[in-house]
């Protein structure tokens, strides 16, 4: 099912609240002074194998981080990204236990780990997100209503919602690793034991841990983009072909 993603909700400037929450967000902070060439950005991210643990990263940043990060597709705009910053020395020192040994050190050392989550019943505020995107006058009531009625069948099926929880939760973290790049830090997704990081952080049940990241300033080490397949290697156009 091809799912409708009504990200202009997201970019016209137009704040609301529901249930004491923000919706709709303004424009990003600072955004003039963390514009860099997208290509070059996006060519030379890799994932960093050292981080400089003197270098620090401050929660307003932080802040602006998840606000770029948060630009990102949802199936319907319901936005099933959360994110949990640690930048508590103590607490990633725990942290890195859920991790393989060769991962640990970037855990210790880089200035933040996010941990990306699925919401597992982020559709249940799709009413009110629907709501307050028909009011904003960025969708008419009749679409918001089949959009409604065809999510309540989707997302009933408890293997379709946390099949879209990954995604989104996907999509944020890329355009996270993205955002991180465009300001000059270097990040590395690292896998994890779920159980584990659940217990550390107290996750509920609810939410999914989909992505750990560790971001910060580079420190010396770290070696270049490793080859990409050429795109003669993956791509085909229109049907099928063995790869």
């Amino acid at each position: 099912m091809v799912k409708p993603d009504s990200d202009a909700s997201k970019t016209t400037g137009f704040t609301s609240t529901l249930s004491s929450r923000q919706v709709f967000q303004p424009s990003l902070p600072n955004q003039e002074k963390h514009l860099s060439d997208f290509l070059d950005v996006l060519t030379k991210r890799t994932a960093a194998e050292h981080f400089d643990s003197a270098a620090s990263i401050s929660d307003s940043e932080v802040k602006e981080l998840i606000g770029e990060a948060s630009q990102a597709p949802s199936s319907f705009n319901i936005q099933h990204w959360r994110f949990i910053a640690v930048t508590d020395p103590e607490i990633r020192q725990r942290l890195k236990s859920a991790t393989i040994e060769s991962n640990q050190k970037r855990v210790a050392d880089a200035p933040v780990t996010f941990l990306i989550l699925g919401d597992l019943q982020g559709h249940e505020r799709l009413a009110g997100l629907l709501d307050e995107t028909v009011k904003a006058g960025l969708l008419c009531r009749e679409v918001a209503d089949v959009w409604l009625a065809m999510a309540i069948q989707m997302y009933g099926n408890p293997l379709a919602a946390r099949d879209e929880a990954i995604r989104s939760a996907s999509l944020a973290s890329m355009t996270l690793m993205l955002a991180a790049g465009n300001r000059g830090y270097v990040s590395c997704p690292i896998g994890f034991d779920p159980i584990r990081v659940n217990n550390i952080l107290g996750i509920s049940n609810r939410y999914m841990p989909v992505m750990m990241l560790a971001v910060g300033r580079a420190s010396s080490g770290n070696t270049a983009r490793r080859p990409r397949l050429s795109v003669d290697d993956i791509l085909a156009f229109n049907v099928f072909r063995e790869f």
